[in-house]
């Protein structure tokens, strides 16, 4: 086996990247637009099937491999006889043993590239595999067999990034009652459904647990699927977890959130695993050829647990029979796959009923015979220091621990923007009234310096600033793991709140603001405190706390790949003394290095961050509970290919959505034109995100946009945009696509007359304000899902449309020179974002 498992990896190219030498760095930096072709050699199969991953495309699986023949267009064809008559000899041909094809090594299995993959990752790109193989709605390995050692581990750790939504409808007083739930998948507590098989049988076990709970997506993977062959390595013994959740709808095929697991092979000769799955399980589906003695033992001691046990037998005729309590038989032979499903849905159904949430992920940890990934030493020493952190929280209520922990946000930064706004919309004010305004900003930066109390900022920064660079990783996640299930315990009965008690509506949606707890509160406060502390001129203290060091670690976690707040969302300021240290920074470890900035724009909940997520494979989601506020921004190494893009790193600007529902009843369009111009100022292109083709939304977006257009002009910036049209039900309809594209343009020219009267400027159409081609810079997207979630794949279409995107983008940019950090004026977009 280990020498199957050798040239596996020799076959994909992994040989040098065993034991989690592949990273996560590996795979974000930006490559040179990618070649579309039919087919993938070998040897590039385990990249495509990662970059196709990274894009939530769920066709990953399904990549077809280029044959190893010279010509690989042309079949191998028999060779002809030249003697007797044509049809006798086509007739001895086919019973001749003499005459046939070249016999070849057989194609890799799609599940060896997976699992190889995922062998050579390292914990964090594991993490990120398996959360993307979640969401394309794939069952993700639970035990898995060491290739080399044989030993069993339980990934626990690549588990701890997914969460599950899912919809219950009854409850004993509320019969028609529908309740959305969504936690952690490792919090979460279910039944489970076991299957295993014993002895060889012809029946797909995979595509029978497939028909249970989504009959159009091959949750695992089965011999009927494409590019499957019977050369299988590194599948034997795995434990595969898939779970089933229900939409709230009459014909969910069960009511609760419900774990699937199937474990691959023959399950006599895998006893470990067996015994932890059965112990773990609320119901037990065993798939049998016959009732022989061979199986005798195992089947026994399946009958001694009073746990509910199905037997599905292929050599028998019969329906379902019930021959002890909680314990059926059902025969297959003569029987179709879709009358044995739902006969054995009706079963579980009726079994789960009854049986409550008894498994629990985190449980599985402590199973004997087993050892989990979280019992590495950096991940250890990570979540200790995460639990120190945790542990000055623990008697807070969440709704508080920013006004007891982090006293320099909050009122006073917000007075302190307000102040900083309204003295640069003095003007021609008396020089008086500007020094009033000076000295109130003092006197807040004053006080923000008194509150600092420093507590949980300084446990953070002692973590970062000890911990070696995999544990410090570690640390992070940890922290944000722990900080997003606090905030998810909070706010999990706030949607029925707002739903009942309308009349409290401003002030539950206030808690649920203040409830909402991430690592970038930590960020700001250490920002807030850089700033008021550098602003009053200040050293540092000996024996205290040196916050002129917080820039240079934010810097460090910035170029190792983590997103960092540029705009704070709740105050909407940029803090440009902080902004600006941090960039430079970045620049005296990076040097100068030129740089492109790609923003994006949009209504709230369009998909802005699941857009760019897809397209470079990040985790913008860096808060639990609710949409982006501000704008974050994450640096992207750009490979080796420098010379042909022109540029050494990539900015991705992710930002809050305009009109945003939070803000309602407050200034929302100032709000929304100070956003769009700060965000199209920084971009050397702006994505501007339109979610559906709902006319009175896409004219709003429009004239904002052609606004801070306009103000570019006053700073002489030119950046570029693209148009993305999400949600459309037809994207190959060419003229109805050209048709969309000519009244675009006739918005957007008519909107750039009247913003150019009201800037004092003059402009006939767009493309006067901006290098715009509407037949090039618009784009249209196929939805994201492929049928209705929360169990719908995304749709490839989606995935293909993300791909193109990407491929113009960096074509696009390829053709500029790039600019270089110290050339990044952050500082005059923002006063004009002040004017604003």
């Amino acid at each position: 086996q280990h020498d199957e498992f050798q040239n596996l990896l020799g076959r994909l190219c992994l040989e040098e990247k065993f034991r989690g030498k592949l990273t996560p760095a590996d795979f974000l930096k930006i490559l040179p637009p990618l070649k579309q072709e039919a087919d993938t050699c070998e040897k590039d199969v385990a990249l495509r099937f990662l970059q196709k991953l990274m894009l939530l495309d769920y066709t990953a699986r399904y990549l077809p491999i280029r044959a190893d023949s010279p010509d690989p267009g042309q079949p191998h064809l028999l060779p002809q006889s030249t003697t007797g008559e044509a049809e006798q000899d086509c007739f001895d041909a086919f019973f001749s043993d003499s005459v046939r094809g070249e016999s070849k090594q057989p194609s890799v299995h799609p599940m060896d590239i997976q699992m190889a993959v995922l062998h050579c990752s390292d914990s964090f790109l594991k993490q990120n595999l398996t959360t993307k193989l979640s969401q394309c709605q794939y069952a993700l390995p639970l035990l898995v067999p060491d290739p080399v050692t044989v030993d069993i581990q339980c990934p626990m750790w690549t588990f701890r990034q997914i969460k599950k939504t899912w919809k219950t409808k009854g409850t004993p007083d509320h019969p028609d009652k529908v309740t959305l739930k969504s936690m952690p998948i490792c919090n979460a507590r279910t039944p489970m459904v076991v299957f295993f098989r014993l002895g060889s049988l012809s029946l797909s076990k995979s595509q029978l647990i497939n028909n249970l709970i989504n009959e159009r997506h091959n949750t695992f993977y089965h011999r009927d699927c494409k590019g499957s062959t019977t050369a299988r390595h590194l599948m034997e013994g795995v434990a595969e977890i898939c779970w089933y959740c229900p939409a709230g709808k009459p014909n969910d095929a069960f009511t609760d959130l419900t774990a699937f697991c199937n474990l691959h092979g023959d399950a006599e000769h895998l006893e470990t695993q067996r015994n932890i799955l059965t112990d773990k399980s609320s119901v037990t589906v065993v798939l049998i050829s016959a009732r022989t003695g061979s199986n005798k033992n195992v089947i026994q001691d399946l009958m001694k647990s009073p746990k509910p046990l199905i037997f599905l037998i292929l050599e028998e005729k019969s329906n379902a029979v019930k021959f002890s309590k909680g314990k059926y038989k059902i025969g297959l032979k003569d029987r179709g796959q879709a009358n044995v499903s739902e006969e054995l849905k009706r079963i579980l159904q009726h079994i789960l009923a009854g049986a409550p949430g008894s498994f629990q992920l985190e449980s599985m940890a402590a199973a004997t015979g087993i050892r989990s990934d979280e019992e590495d030493e950096a991940c250890k020493k990570g979540k200790a220091v995460a639990e120190k952190l945790m542990g000055l929280l623990k008697d807070t209520d969440v709704s508080a621990i920013k006004e007891k922990f982090l006293l320099c946000q909050g009122e006073l930064w917000k007075q302190w923007c307000d102040t900083n706004k309204k003295q640069y919309r003095l003007r021609d004010q008396a020089e008086m009234e500007k020094s009033e305004k000076q000295q109130k900003l003092t006197e807040i930066r004053e006080n923000q310096r008194k509150r600092f109390c420093g507590g949980l900022v300084n446990v953070f920064v002692e973590g970062i600033s000890s911990l070696k660079a995999s544990e410090k990783e570690f640390y992070l996640k940890w922290t944000q793991i722990s900080l997003d299930e606090l905030t998810l315990k909070e706010n999990k009965d706030q949607p029925e709140q707002l739903k009942t008690k309308q009349q409290q509506l401003e002030e539950i949606s206030k808690k649920l603001q203040s409830a909402t707890f991430g690592l970038e509160h930590i960020y700001r406060e250490m920002a807030q405190v850089y700033e008021a502390h550098a602003s009053l001129h200040e050293q540092p203290l000996a024996g205290q706390p040196d916050w002129s060091q917080y820039p240079k670690l934010v810097a460090e976690l910035m170029i190792s790949g983590h997103p960092v707040e540029l705009m704070d969302g709740d105050a909407g300021h940029v803090p440009i003394t902080w902004i600006s240290r941090l960039l430079d920074e970045v620049r005296e470890k990076l040097g100068d290095k030129r740089v492109f900035v790609l923003s994006v724009l949009g209504i709230q909940s369009s998909g802005k961050s699941t857009m760019l997520n897809a397209m470079f494979g990040l985790q913008f989601a860096v808060s639990a509970g609710r949409c982006t506020k501000g704008a974050f921004m994450q640096l992207l190494n750009v490979s080796e290919e420098k010379a042909v893009l022109q540029f050494d790193y990539v900015l991705v600007v992710d930002t809050e959505g305009l009109r945003s529902q939070e803000l309602a009843g407050e200034s929302t369009l100032h709000r929304d034109n100070e956003l769009a111009t700060f965000v199209i100022g920084l971009g050397d292109m702006t994505l501007i995100n339109i979610f559906g083709e709902n006319p009175s939304e896409m004219q709003d977006v429009l004239q904002i946009v052609v606004q801070a257009f306009m103000r570019m002009k006053k700073v002489r910036l030119s950046p570029r945009c693209v148009f993305v049209h999400q949600n459309v039900t037809d994207v190959a309809a060419a003229e109805r696509n050209m048709e969309g594209k000519r009244r675009l343009q006739e918005r957007l020219d008519k909107m750039a007359q009247l913003a150019a009267e009201e800037e004092g400027f003059d402009a006939q159409s767009f493309s006067k304000v901006i290098s715009f081609n509407v037949h090039e810079d618009v784009k249209y997207f196929a939805q994201l899902w492929e049928g209705s979630p929360p169990m719908a794949p995304p749709n490839p279409g989606y995935s293909e449309s993300i791909q193109d995107l990407k491929d113009f983008i960096i074509s696009k940019a390829s053709r500029s020179t790039g600019i270089s950090l110290s050339q990044r004026n952050v500082e005059d977009i923002t006063k004009l974002l002040k004017q604003a």
